[in-house]
């Protein structure tokens, strides 16, 4: 059930979706000349400064055909959830569309999509600390064990999961630790849904998977030709010092494990390249999957 949320201003926001390296940017672009639109970023990798080139974040030359939000718009240090997103975007689009412009939401990250038009359990973010002990409980206890402790505080919650489905318990568990309410009541919460007023009109761009592998292969050549080996030393150096924590989201960035061996000499060149390309595919497949039965 959604809660309502009528509101004065409102209006046509474009949503464009589809995998990694999909075309979806450029897509953007020429929907934004088209309708006066303000790009708007939804991609949970793009919203962090510090791994511009690795993210495929847009250029210079993108820049200066369109406005672009939400680029680069956080520490990597900052956790963003679906919610903080959508908490984050919500004020853009009210703006954009008081200036009668267009939002031109594009990205890759459908849960966020489905957070901003289907709404949100109002499920309070879960402070870090919390977060990091359940991680380490359930590193300590193993996957049976954690599932039967799990099982113990909320059974409601173990019985829908699987003892290997890590992520899912451990998220169920944060939230009881944080909330002292199950995941299964916060769900049943009223949905914050966005105001009625809003209309959304979504494209999702599929390429045909021979044309999406090469896409995803070529786009990694391009990065190694524009700096993206000296951007992912330089972050390295920046986690090695303390600045960046460990275990933030962007160390998950496509690439870049791969590319961060063969800068330290435990992959040469061409492994590296081959091994992040990989990498890129399959989790372009497992998008195209999401978005096809998701959306």
């Amino acid at each position: 059930m959604k809660k309502k949320n009528p509101d004065n201003e409102g209006g046509t926001i474009l949503i464009i979706a589809g995998p990694t390296a999909s075309g979806k940017s450029a897509r953007a672009i020429e929907v934004a000349e088209q309708k006066n639109g303000v790009i708007i970023n939804c991609d949970s990798m793009q919203v962090y400064d510090g791994l511009h080139r690795l993210t495929a974040q847009p250029p210079e030359e993108d820049l200066e055909k369109a406005p672009h939000r939400l680029y680069s718009a956080l520490h990597p240090n900052e956790p963003c959830s679906a919610g903080t997103w959508r908490q984050m975007v919500d004020p853009i689009i009210r703006d954009v569309l008081e200036q009668g412009k267009t939002p031109v939401i594009v990205g890759g990250s459908g849960l966020y999509i489905k957070a901003l038009t289907e709404g949100l359990s109002p499920i309070p973010d879960v402070p870090d600390e919390i977060r990091r002990k359940a991680v380490a409980l359930q590193k300590e206890r193993g996957n049976p064990a954690f599932h039967a402790e799990l099982e113990k505080r909320d059974p409601e919650m173990a019985a829908r999961f699987h003892p290997y489905h890590t992520a899912r318990l451990v998220r169920a568990w944060e939230v009881l630790e944080a909330t002292g309410k199950s995941l299964a009541e916060w769900q049943k919460e009223d949905r914050l849904a966005p105001p009625d007023n809003w209309n959304f009109e979504i494209e999702i761009i599929i390429p045909e998977r021979p044309v999406l592998h090469q896409r995803c292969n070529d786009r990694l050549l391009w990065m190694i030709d524009n700096g993206v080996l000296e951007e992912v030393e330089e972050f390295a150096r920046r986690v090695e010092s303390g600045e960046i924590r460990t275990g933030i989201p962007l160390l998950k960035a496509l690439g870049y494990k791969q590319l961060l061996g063969y800068i330290r000499g435990e992959l040469s060149k061409a492994e590296a390249i081959s091994q992040a390309q990989a990498k890129t595919r399959q989790y372009a497949k497992q998008q195209v999957t999401w978005f096809r039965h998701q959306l």
